[in-house]
């Protein structure tokens, strides 16, 4: 009897179902033998190609053949469908392999109940723990999957195209095969003087751009909602409602209507300018003045969203610490920087990380309204307000450079994670969860 465990277990590992016939749950057992039957057909037949496919990335090009008197097309291998498939097959592998582990711990831990004089649960009863104890595994499996394929495929395979040469129209399948390089994308990149030029110069107005954008929103919305919490300003509620109108109207209308009134030429507001007696500016044309007014036309966008959550901080500081304050004789920015920031900052710390890293990748603001421009011939395939997200989409849709892109998008990445972890951990938010200072 001690043994049940033992041999329920073995019999699994040669084939899940098995040790649950051995443990007398027969529906159950030969549900598990033949999804194990339809797994090994189906992995006899797909995964051999599959892993041939990811390694290889193929082996013969289209190309025309003569077969006596009549030249044809033969098909080739299209490098991009083996890798998609190849991964697709890879995942499903995995899941086969997370249901043969838990059959065979299924086997076991019904051996044990068996070693000790128990009884196995039967179908009916295994089948209603799935919608009983185990409903919230039950309900979360779906979303999982659907991760999986949605989610994680494709990062993996956007990663892996980094190590490629998927580039340009040379390397298009199926006309041409696509090869592994390594690590050649990002030392060209890096390294390659147009390439490294353009990298370095849009990786450091990506980090302005972020900090700019980051402290304006922050700290406008943060004033406007002090001021709008003034003891004696009236209509509050009015005030609230009229400084969020900005955020109600979608970001795309707004972009659009900013850029026609940035106009250099026939905008509004260089007409305006010029009634008074002043020079046209080229507010989306000339490179330091198109960076002011994406700064200026974003905090307008932003003001509102950091203005509605600094309401909500801001009410949650004790008016006691303002009275006692003011019976010390603190001035108000004293009251601002002993009391108020510090308590802002202690709930709002993780947000402005948040936000700071949605800034790195915040395409709309910077593609809606200049597109990256101005130009510049110095670039490869950017503007000089290009973001490294927006170089990005144009690396890919405009110019096919997708290793490029991919391994762009990897060191954006390696970017934002390091920099937003390194200062979470160092905020009292993190440090003092559970204090209030």
């Amino acid at each position: 009897m001690r043994r049940m465990s033992l041999t329920a277990t073995i019999l699994s590992l040669i084939a899940p179902g098995l040790g649950q016939l051995f443990n007398r749950q027969y529906i159950k057992g030969i549900l598990f033998l033949a999804i194990d039957a339809l797994g090994l057909w189906y992995f006899i037949n797909h995964l051999p190609r599959a892993i041939w496919g990811i390694v290889t990335l193929g082996t013969q090009k289209q190309h025309m053949e003569k077969v006596g008197k009549i030249t044809k097309l033969v098909p080739g291998d299209n490098s991009i469908h083996l890798l998609v498939q190849g991964l697709i097959i890879l995942i499903i592998f995995m899941i086969f392999v997370w249901f043969y582990v838990q059959a065979v711990l299924d086997a076991r831990r019904n051996g044990l109940v068996r070693e000790q004089g128990g009884r196995t649960a039967n179908f009916y009863r295994s089948a209603g723990a799935l919608f009983d104890r185990s409903f919230p595994f039950t309900m979360l499996s779906v979303p999982v999957v659907g991760i999986l394929f949605l989610t994680v495929m494709p990062i993996i395979f956007g990663i892996m195209i980094a190590f490629t040469n998927f580039s340009g129209p040379n390397f298009v399948p199926p006309n041409a095969l696509v090869d592994w390089v390594g690590f050649r994308t990002f030392l060209d990149l890096l390294t390659l003087k147009t390439w490294s030029y353009t990298f370095w110069h849009v990786l450091l107005w990506t980090v302005e751009w972020a900090l700019l954008a980051t402290v304006t929103t922050y700290l406008g919305g943060m004033l406007v909602a002090m001021l709008v919490q003034q003891p004696g300003i009236k209509f509050k509620k009015f005030w609230r409602t009229l400084f969020i109108v900005p955020f109600a109207i979608p970001q795309l209308c707004s972009a659009l209507i900013m850029n026609n009134l940035f106009n250099g030429e026939f905008g509004p507001i260089n007409q305006y300018l010029g009634m008074l007696g002043i020079e046209k500016i080229g507010w989306l044309t000339d490179p330091q003045w198109a960076k002011f007014t994406v700064v200026l036309v974003n905090a307008w966008f932003g003001i509102p969203v950091t203005m509605m959550l600094m309401f909500g901080v801001l009410t949650t500081i004790p008016r006691d610490l303002y009275e006692a304050a003011e019976v010390d004789g603190a001035t108000a920015f004293q009251k601002f920087r002993n009391i108020t920031l510090p308590r802002v900052l202690f709930v709002t710390a993780p947000v402005l990380i948040t936000q700071f890293a949605g800034n790195i990748n915040n395409f709309n603001a910077i593609y809606l309204l200049t597109g990256g421009d101005p130009k510049t011939g110095d670039y490869q395939f950017a503007g000089q307000t290009d973001l490294l997200v927006t170089w990005l989409y144009k690396l890919t849709l405009d110019n096919n450079k997708y290793n490029f892109a991919s391994a762009i998008g990897i060191i954006v990445f390696l970017i934002i994670a390091s920099i937003s972890i390194a200062s979470y951990l160092r905020t009292k938010s993190f440090k003092e969860e559970d204090m209030v200072q």
